[in-house]
């Protein structure tokens, strides 16, 4: 396994537990969508960040289902 491989499910299972941990807490703005919804304001209506937000996500999506617009 070369590192970037061992790098990324480290990365992966570091976010199971975190994740796993936040959700069985059961605590408002522990997990994952609970930061990104507070950092990018989705909770106060649209803004240039949630617009931001929303043009990475469908990129990412784009970029991981069909394999384009890689840089």
């Amino acid at each position: 396994m070369d590192p970037f491989t061992a790098a990324w499910v480290l990365w992966i299972a570091a976010f199971i537990v975190i994740e796993g941990r936040a959700l069985k807490r059961g605590q408002p703005g522990d997990t994952l969508s609970e930061h990104v919804w507070t950092w990018f304001g989705v909770k106060r209506g649209w803004a240039w960040k949630r617009a931001a937000l929303a043009a990475f996500m469908a990129w990412l999506s784009v970029h991981f289902v069909f394999g384009w617009m890689t840089l």
